[in-house]
């Protein structure tokens, strides 16, 4: 495949835009020599601004969720894809959200054009544990984490109970709680079936992989190992 199409598809700009930036001499490979738009080269032998092309396949980032932003691409108000380079929204195919943090619920939150792995790891069947912190408004009672564990807690508008969870009690309104599905609100939802509300909510971590020092707001591209370390918990 010519280069100018490999750019465009991966979301750099139109191929209009990408013809420009060939023009401009910007693109080359790793030894520095200038690349041009019909030219066929491995991707990733390819740099832009001395810069590496993102993978073409299987691209898979961390963000920090803000609380604010929504996962979506194309809501009002602000969008997980505004923290990211305008390109990942731009890829053919997109870069999609590894299930979804609602808009007040900050914290790790995947994207990845990868549909095999997206599945793996929201599918119940798979057993990837998710990790909440969450701010509750009232005192725990202190039967929580029993109720949450029985597997037997049904939600409201709901026919089958959700999967046993664990919850860690941190203080009398801080507890951590582990769940291996994602149903809507699934966290929220649950501390409302045993009379409490969740005034903060904040994701820690997937699987075996957590957020580290990665700041709010900030993204990183993630490698084979922090993959692997999603099923590795």
């Amino acid at each position: 495949m010519k280069l100018l199409r490999v750019v465009a598809n991966l979301g750099y700009g139109s191929r209009k835009q990408v013809q420009q930036i060939f023009r401009e001499g910007r693109i080359t490979d790793a030894a520095g020599d200038v690349l041009y738009a019909d030219d066929v080269r491995d991707p990733g032998d390819v740099r832009i601004d001395g810069e590496p092309l993102d993978p073409p396949t299987g691209i898979v980032l961390m963000l920090h969720k803000p609380v604010g932003a929504t996962c979506s691409t194309k809501d009002a108000g602000r969008l997980v894809y505004d923290y990211l380079p305008p390109r990942f929204r731009l890829r053919e195919p997109v870069v999609s959200t590894v299930g979804r943090l609602d808009r007040d619920t900050s914290g790790l939150l995947l994207m990845t054009d990868d549909g095999a792995l997206l599945h793996r790891i929201i599918s119940p069947k798979h057993n990837v544990p998710k990790v909440y912190e969450a701010m509750l408004a009232q005192d725990l009672r202190g039967d929580e984490a029993t109720t949450f564990a029985s597997g037997e807690l049904m939600l409201d508008n709901e026919t089958t109970p959700l999967a046993p969870a664990t919850l860690e009690v941190i203080d009398a309104r801080h507890a951590r709680l582990t769940i291996s599905e994602g149903r809507y609100h699934q966290v929220r939802r649950m501390f409302a079936a045993v009379g409490n509300h969740v005034v903060a909510l904040h994701r820690s971590r997937v699987g075996g992989l957590g957020l580290g020092d990665l700041p709010s707001g900030q993204w990183r591209m993630l490698e084979r190992g922090d993959v692997d370390a999603i099923f590795a918990s």
